[in-house]
């Protein structure tokens, strides 16, 4: 096993999730790229503290691979890794019909393999959307596919991972595609394979453990000093809409609130719901404190889950503060990779490159 430690850089690095996951499990994180400047914000405030991170508030368009290259790496300190989700709302399942298509976003993907083919990591790891899979967007990820191989590197076909069935309380499915340099020896399986599951498959497979619920989140008060410990301030009307929609699950049908562009419309019938704390949360999106976007109503109270509610549903531990306010809060976490998922797959690539993780 390697002594030395792995240095790794966050592509669009957001509030640093992927980072935090990295340095729980003993990587040195060398440098993060993030434009958002509450993102960066929040990143400064948790994960630069005592550590060597270079935190580049910039567009990653204008930024040179070569400049962090020179920046932050030499003959002794070498990339190993490059880790990124590259923004994904031109990919997003809630695109309709062919909007996305020409999403100029659509084209960072290809921008970060610009950083690999510069930085020459050991691996990558890439994170997006499933909507990154439909095929009126095949042609960004076959010019991804195209330009790593070019570049020499094997890339695993794209894997598509639920949160919840590694012991996350959230229901949340995401694509990684991980590219290993021919040079490199990666000797474990990838991806890692599911650690909990639903009752009936941990009844026929006693490997597995049942998933998390979302009432873990809820178990621990929250502290009343927590800069997060904040939700949406909801109207009168609107609270007493809740208070009619029934504890633990309830949707919005059940509380007889039915708004025009209800009538005609089947979908979205999370809106306005309560969580079920019985079962996996939902996923936590951008606007994961609001109500009117999907069931992110509190199981027991009346009103939108708190910021910190959101966190812990991505396994940001609650000494994790987020910079900029409920708005900016909530887009953090809800572009972030879970914490402890990302530590599930960066301790499977720790191993696979013979590196002694800390814990």
């Amino acid at each position: 096993m390697e002594n030395k430690p792995l240095y790794c850089i966050d592509l669009f690095a957001g509030a640093g999730g992927f980072s935090l996951a990295a340095q729980n499990i003993g990587f040195s994180v060398a440098a993060a790229i993030e434009l958002n400047r509450h993102a960066c914000d929040t990143y400064e405030a948790n994960l630069i503290n005592g550590n060597s991170t270079k935190l580049y508030n910039r567009d990653i368009l204008e930024i040179s691979p070569t400049e962090i290259l020179n920046d932050c790496f030499n003959a002794e300190k070498q990339c190993d890794i490059v880790l990124g989700g590259p923004p994904c709302q031109g990919f997003s399942i809630h695109r309709i019909n062919n909007s996305g298509i020409d999403d100029p976003r659509n084209k960072l993907i290809l921008r970060y393999f610009e950083f690999v083919k510069v930085l020459k990591p050991r691996v990558f790891l890439m994170e997006n959307v499933p909507g990154i899979l439909w095929l009126r967007h095949r042609k960004f990820l076959d010019a991804f596919y195209e330009a790593g191989e070019k570049a020499g590197y094997r890339l695993m076909p794209p894997v598509t991972l639920d949160a919840r069935d590694f012991g996350l309380p959230q229901r949340r499915k995401r694509i990684f595609i991980l590219g290993i340099r021919p040079d490199v020896e990666f000797n474990v399986s990838w991806p890692p394979a599911p650690t909990h599951g639903d009752i009936q498959n941990v009844k026929h497979n006693p490997r597995l453990q049942p998933w998390q619920t979302a009432a873990h989140v809820f178990e621990k008060p929250v502290d009343e000093n927590d800069e997060n410990n904040i939700h949406m301030n909801h109207t009168a009307e609107l609270i007493e809409v809740f208070k009619s929609t029934p504890l633990n699950g309830g949707s919005r049908k059940h509380s007889n609130r039915v708004l025009p562009c209800h009538e005609n419309h089947k979908g979205h019938q999370d809106v306005y719901g309560r969580i079920d704390p019985n079962q996996p949360g939902p996923t936590m999106t951008t606007a994961c404190t609001n109500p009117s976007k999907g069931r992110f109503v509190h199981p027991t109270e009346h009103h939108g889950i708190s910021v910190r509610h959101a966190a812990r549903f991505q396994t940001f531990p609650d000494s994790f503060v987020f910079k900029g306010g409920i708005i900016a809060a909530s887009q953090q976490i809800g572009n972030a990779v879970p914490v402890k998922l990302g530590e599930v797959l960066l301790r499977t690539i720790a191993n696979g490159l013979n590196f002694t993780p800390d814990h």
